[in-house]
């Protein structure tokens, strides 16, 4: 259709070619406003998915004391988060503001729809997660993430495990994966319309039709956590959450750039990204063309048109970025246990 797939030519690559090739999904849809991105942007904030999942939370402490949130979805045909052995895991990860999306949650739902037992991640101190340290998670800091695919694994050894991100949530994606190369446990991994420039992107500011929404996010949920950050009455916490200084506080030294230590990533990575996404910035600057051209296990679906993390599918609504990815995942699967099957033997997890 109208996407390209750009990767280092393998036996992998061939195959996903041929099986997203056969979506007709990617061939995306027609929209009334296909040449307004930052619409399709605001709509993507905006949205509320319908039927509108249930969530089970179950909170995680880690090693510092400190809490994060797990949301398993539930959904309307009540699959469950126990299940009786999933075959699959997929751990939602949210932008690095930790606004939970109407699209985000409608990926869990079509994933669960297909047998997955889907979670959202949820960092500390957001989402209505106690803060119980003074501390939030700095933007790129892959510890917490590890906690959890740490507890993930070993609540389900024999599923596969895999990790979705959204937007800025794939700073602490793509840290984690690169910080622990063959041993991240993960199977596979995807980021829809990720940021991998952090600190150009920081500088370089946002559309304030994506800024304001999740920075008056931020602001309520630190709002509730005042106390934990150790800010007491009389002093302006004001100045945290600045315009621009809530991102740029996060990513202090600029020693959290996701793309830090890639090139010990050894999971395959589908990166869906869009040549209008007004947030990310124009492809010739934001994207890592060379990174896609060199590593074996780095895939990237670009498309002419979707905004940032919209990817519309015509009057009827959703979002075929949703079924790219879903079908990735499915086509990864398939070709490891076929890798399985031609090597005699189960590949280590």
């Amino acid at each position: 259709g109208r996407c390209q797939l750009l990767c280092k030519p393998s036996a992998l690559a061939q195959h996903l070619e041929r099986s997203l090739g056969r979506s007709t999904e990617l061939r995306g849809g027609h929209w009334p406003w296909p040449r307004w991105p930052r619409l399709q942007m605001l709509r993507q904030l905006l949205q509320v998915p319908e039927p509108e999942p249930a969530l089970a939370r179950e909170l995680l402490q880690l090693p510092d004391t400190g809490l994060v949130a797990l949301d398993w979805l539930v959904g309307p045909r009540g699959a469950g988060t126990g299940g009786g052995g999933p075959s699959s895991v997929l751990l939602l990860i949210p932008n690095a503001a930790g606004k939970v999306t109407g699209g985000l949650l409608q990926l869990g739902l079509r994933a669960l729809e297909r047998g997955f037992v889907s979670v959202i991640f949820n960092r500390r101190g957001h989402n209505s997660c106690p803060l119980t340290t003074p501390r939030l998670q700095p933007f790129g800091d892959p510890g917490d993430l590890r906690e959890v695919v740490t507890y993930l694994r070993c609540r389900y050894p024999a599923a596969a495990l895999l990790a979705v991100s959204e937007g800025s949530g794939s700073g602490v994606l793509l840290a984690y994966l690169g910080e622990s190369g063959s041993s991240s446990r993960l199977a596979a991994a995807a980021c829809i319309s990720p940021i991998f420039r952090a600190r150009d992107w920081f500088e370089g500011g946002m559309p304030w039709l994506y800024e304001w929404p999740l920075l008056l996010h931020l602001k309520q949920g630190l709002s509730r956590s005042v106390r934990s950050l150790g800010i007491g009455e009389g002093v302006s916490w004001e100045p945290l959450v600045a315009l621009g200084g809530w991102w740029g506080g996060w990513c202090a030294r600029w020693r959290n750039e996701p793309l830090r230590d890639v090139d010990e990533t050894a999971v395959p990575v589908l990166c869906l990204c869009s040549a209008d996404d007004p947030v990310r910035g124009p492809p010739a600057r934001s994207l890592p063309l060379e990174l896609f051209r060199s590593s074996p296990y780095f895939f990237l679906l670009l498309t002419p048109r979707g905004g940032h993390c919209g990817y519309p599918r015509g009057e009827a609504g959703g979002c075929w970025g949703h079924e790219a990815v879903l079908e990735y995942f499915r086509a990864m699967g398939e070709f490891l246990r076929a890798e399985e099957r031609r090597n005699g033997s189960p590949r280590a997890r």
